[in-house]
């Protein structure tokens, strides 16, 4: 700023001796100018005609220079107007360079405009030397402010809008906030997601997310029939989920706990074939995964089923699948200790597991200690 303060003052202070010399130089040319008409009038007297015409040579040279500084004093006055605009411009500098900063649109002022030139004014004297326009402007000091490229490139940036979020991306994300609900404000994000299931039946982020609108919708049903119908619709969209995109991890998850609701409803032969399925996807969710506490509690939570298993239903697992699952209360231990060290209070669920778990074990202190965590923490969703 106090460079241009500068530049300014010594831009005025050479208009102003431009000024004075001119001034001088006519009043010079001037008292010649009588000296020579004085003598001229002699010379018509005595002489002839031929010395009448010189004086009206220097009459026409006096002509040309008065035109000279009359183009002189318009270009100085244009100076001073130019010279003052710069100056109501200066005080905003500082606000449109916060505006540039902050990415905001750019607003009109006279600095963002390219300074005005003189391509149209008169410049005969200058184009009479064959000098164009661009260098008679250089010489006069006139530069702009942003050349037509950068002006173009201004402009472009001026059109770049934040582009509104795709009604996918808007659906997801209130199905998203429906789930962390409760109550029928849940319930309502399986209506939702099912309003728009024919145009998105092929977007693997809708489809588990509309499994789990059905697994939320099972929580929230009071008859048992209802609980197994949404059991059984969400994990038929759980595989062609998986069937869309295999590595989403959110849909072998989702698919899992639908395997694992629906076994709550089948014989003794299908709940031990659904629950073959939760543990295969489960550990594909957690491969896919690794982050996510919610899959370290639900393999936690098969782990201690599989613990509980009475002999006989060991015994038909071994007959329909060759090998039955095992798992010990140790293993359901680690797994829902891992969630809690990834994410601490991350279920009150989590917490009744950890207590079941130290209860069987005999640690009845840190049984203890897991109840009354539970106890403190709020119950928000089922998982």
């Amino acid at each position: 700023m106090a460079q241009d303060g500068k530049v300014l003052a010594l831009g005025v202070l050479a208009g102003a001796a431009g000024i004075s010399l001119a001034a001088f130089w006519y009043q010079s040319r001037r008292a010649t100018g009588r000296v020579a008409g004085k003598d001229t009038y002699y010379l018509s007297n005595s002489r002839s005609a031929h010395q009448l015409g010189d004086g009206v040579v220097l009459q026409a040279g006096q002509s040309e220079v008065l035109d000279r500084l009359g183009a002189l004093i318009q270009c100085v006055s244009e100076l001073k107007e130019e010279v003052k605009a710069l100056k109501n411009a200066l005080p905003h500098l500082q606000d449109h360079i916060r505006d540039e900063l902050t990415g905001r649109s750019r607003k009109a002022s006279p600095l963002n405009r390219t300074t005005p030139t003189r391509k149209k004014r008169s410049s005969g004297a200058a184009r009479g030397e064959g000098q164009s326009s661009e260098e008679a402007e250089s010489e006069g000091g006139y530069i702009t402010a942003l050349t037509d490229t950068e002006e173009e490139d201004e402009s472009e940036e001026d059109r770049k809008v934040v582009e509104p979020l795709d009604e996918l991306t808007v659906l997801l994300q209130r199905a998203d906030g429906l789930h962390a609900c409760s109550g029928a404000e849940k319930k309502e994000g399986l209506s939702t997601l099912l309003e728009v299931k024919e145009k998105y039946d092929q977007k693997s982020q809708y489809l588990w997310r509309l499994s789990r609108a059905y697994a939320d919708a099972h929580d929230l049903a009071g008859d048992t029939q209802e609980k197994k119908m949404y059991a059984e619709k969400g994990k038929q969209v759980g595989e062609l989920a998986i069937s869309v995109n295999p590595t989403c991890a959110e849909s072998h998850q989702w698919y899992a706990i639908l395997c694992g609701l629906l076994s709550e409803y089948e014989s003794v032969q299908n709940k031990i074939k659904n629950g073959y399925l939760f543990k295969d996807h489960l550990d594909i969710a957690i491969d896919l995964k690794p982050q996510d506490p919610l899959s370290y509690y639900l393999l936690g939570r098969w782990c201690y089923a599989v613990a509980q298993c009475t002999w006989i239903e060991r015994k038909i697992a071994a007959t329909l699948f060759g090998e039955p699952p095992s798992a010990t209360v140790q293993d359901a231990l680690q797994n829902f200790l891992k969630a809690e060290e990834m994410c601490p209070k991350y279920s009150k669920f989590n917490y009744v597991f950890l207590a079941k778990c130290y209860k069987d074990l005999g640690k009845r202190n840190q049984a203890k200690m897991m109840c009354d965590a539970a106890f403190e923490m709020k119950t928000v969703t089922k998982e």
